[in-house]
């Protein structure tokens, strides 16, 4: 993986970066600068192949949350930036939530909150360029919460047009949903063609187009 320091970035220069398939970085959350990632591999979540797995359908089937969009973007990425038992450090430091914040209100950065009884138990955010969407972080506090919030993400995805799910990493917990790891040279390519597609991040989509989204999702069988 290389990585570049960069002294001073702007809402501009990173969807500048973004488009050509880098990506800013802290080392903790109360670092003061931030490092550019180019990794060797990256994780896409196929929107056309997306796996969603039977147990989760039928959790889903039970509607335990509110799911809303761009309702509460700086309590999602706080959230996310929050420490947790398994990670009490973050990669979100005050300049990354400055920019997304500022990249948020010229509607270029979009979250999925989870609700619950009122209360946010859940969520991602992200960045949209052309017909790319770029995950950055997820939370959740109750069972399922940021995996419901994903698939309602890649509902949102396909009904807007967008054709890459760029999740950074591949993970074991990613792996689930049928993310794959491509290779720099690959995730470049596949870049390039989304960037230049017309799309729109649907937030409130009519609630029939979204049930009908969500169901295509449904796996086979079930």
């Amino acid at each position: 993986m290389s990585r570049r320091r960069q002294l001073e970035i702007t809402p501009e220069l990173l969807l500048r970066a973004y488009r050509i398939g880098i990506f800013p970085m802290a080392e903790s959350r109360d670092a003061p600068t931030l490092y550019w990632l180019d990794p060797e591999h990256r994780g896409v979540i196929p929107l056309d192949g997306f796996h969603l797995p039977r147990r989760l359908w039928r959790r889903m089937r039970q509607q335990p949350y509110a799911i809303t969009a761009d309702t509460a973007f700086t309590e999602v990425i706080d959230a996310c930036a929050a420490p947790r038992p398994a990670s009490p450090d973050s990669w979100i430091n005050a300049e990354i939530r400055r920019l997304f914040i500022a990249l948020h209100a010229t509607g270029h950065a979009h979250s999925i909150e989870a609700w619950q009884d009122g209360a946010l138990v859940g969520g991602l955010y992200g960045l949209a360029l052309g017909g790319a969407f770029f995950g950055e972080s997820m939370f959740s506090s109750a069972d399922d919460a940021s995996k419901i919030a994903l698939v309602h993400l890649v509902a949102r995805l396909r009904l807007g047009g967008f054709t890459l799910l760029d999740a950074q990493f591949q993970t074991a917990h990613l792996a689930q949903f049928g993310t794959r790891e491509v290779a720099r040279a690959e995730y470049k390519r596949l870049l390039a063609v989304a960037v230049e597609q017309p799309a729109r991040f649907v937030a409130r989509p009519e609630p029939a187009a979204l049930a009908a989204a969500v169901e295509a999702l449904r796996p086979e069988g079930r």
